[in-house]
């Protein structure tokens, strides 16, 4: 028990903060998911969720920074409840059909783009491939 007692107390200490959004945070924490904390698969089952939990505390065994150990506790808590993993994948799955709309936009507005002709190729290619061909 030992060996926990010092996630435990830093996730007490963080706890009343955990649910609002620090603006002092690391932005780059956005990129993460509750899966990558835990680094976990989606879909992983609940026994993988508690053992990477417990390996990755016993790994920290408190010495890390206390927003690293408030975001894997806090990956656990919503990973390990199963209307909030439901929720929370739900929302995954709405930010990646967005980003997929934006880079499906964004290819498609580049394939408007009038094609280039034979015609369009450098004198200095067209004279080199000749030479080459010939």
């Amino acid at each position: 028990m030992a060996a926990n007692h010092g996630m435990d107390v830093a996730f007490d200490a963080s706890q009343a903060s955990a649910a609002q959004t620090n603006a002092t945070e690391d932005p780059a924490m956005d990129d993460y998911t509750h899966y990558d904390f835990l680094d976990l698969p989606p879909g992983a089952s609940t026994t993988r969720i508690e053992a990477a939990y417990q390996t990755i505390k016993q790994r920290l065994n408190g010495h890390s920074d206390e927003q690293m150990i408030r975001m894997i506790h806090e990956a656990y808590t919503v990973l390990s409840d199963t209307e909030r993993r439901h929720r929370y994948d739900a929302e995954l799955q709405r930010i990646a059909a967005a980003a997929d709309m934006e880079l499906k936009n964004a290819l498609d507005g580049q394939a408007t783009r009038s094609a280039r002709r034979v015609q369009d190729v450098p004198m200095t290619l067209l004279t080199a491939v000749s030479a080459w061909a010939a």
